[in-house]
């Protein structure tokens, strides 16, 4: 089975996770107990099938070989497995593309689906202060790129709860912080995003070593992902993504109603717009 080579890699890895469905099928295997010759959970394979985990290369060459599929999986899985974005932030952006919800927790940043590209570099330039400009117009294309998933005016449904210092950290200059909180704040009424600012105020809460974010599909378990500078771990395990649940259902009860929130994003919009207007001393 081979498919069309335009093919990007979220399509590709449904493509091959349809065909991993066929194959374990044909071989008489429910998705725990091939799970179990893998060595990872039923759910886990379940997550292959429907594109939202990608094959590694050894889990593919076990797979061509408990499946007899003639090394179809090695061969796939290599294109399958190519991605514009970090590493450690591949997979999670791949599954977020077919995912019908997101929720997301950010600490310091304006998620990536709501960055505009002038503060998506800003952000690029402080993590690599020292990369080519080549290098920071492709990691901002990419990010961009990401964005068009709100084209949709419907799916994904996107609930974003944002700490108090993803407004008040400067990135860039107050331009660049004005039209990025602008442009939060028209997604927001346009009612294509759900947004809420958890004060300061708050105090501790249940999310303070950092983002967080879950991910529903129609056809597969959720996921959780979890990131640090230059790492990143996505989790399917039942219990540890309730857990992650619970501490996002708390982060929303604490944080401003979206109606308050939107006043405060456009309020803090118009303080950086005219600062970037006061005349100099």
């Amino acid at each position: 089975m081979t498919g069309p080579k335009d093919l990007d890699p979220s399509s590709r890895r449904i493509m091959i996770g349809e065909e991993l469905h066929h194959a374990r099928e044909r071989a008489g295997l429910t998705q725990q107990a091939l799970g179990e010759l893998l060595f990872v959970s039923g759910s886990y394979v379940g997550q292959m099938e429907a594109g939202t985990r990608r094959i590694l290369p050894d889990m593919a060459h076990k797979l061509d070989e408990i499946l007899g599929a003639g090394g179809f999986f090695v061969r796939h899985c290599t294109k399958a497995n190519r991605s514009k974005h970090p590493e450690h932030f591949a997979e999670a952006a791949e599954a977020e593309a077919i995912a019908i919800e997101i929720r997301q927790y950010e600490s310091l940043l304006i998620p990536g689906l709501l960055q505009t590209p002038d503060y998506a570099r800003e952000v690029f330039l402080a993590y690599q202060p020292t990369a080519t400009e080549e290098v920071i117009d492709k990691l901002v294309a990419a990010r961009t790129e990401r964005a068009h998933l709100l084209d949709d005016p419907t799916k994904p449904l996107l609930w974003a709860v944002l700490d108090e210092a993803v407004l008040r950290r400067q990135v860039g200059s107050p331009a660049v912080m004005a039209e990025a909180l602008r442009h939060v704040a028209d997604l927001a009424r346009k009612r294509r995003v759900m947004v809420q600012v958890l004060p300061f105020t708050a105090g501790a809460h249940a999310s303070m070593n950092g983002p967080l974010k879950l991910m529903h599909f129609d056809d597969a378990p959720p996921l959780a992902f979890i990131e640090a500078s230059g790492v990143g771990q996505l989790m399917d395990d039942p219990a540890t993504v309730a857990r992650h649940h619970l501490s996002y259902d708390l982060l929303r009860a604490t944080a401003h109603t979206p109606k308050q929130s939107l006043a405060l994003i456009a309020s803090v919009a118009e303080d950086y717009a005219h600062e970037d207007h006061e005349p100099e001393a």
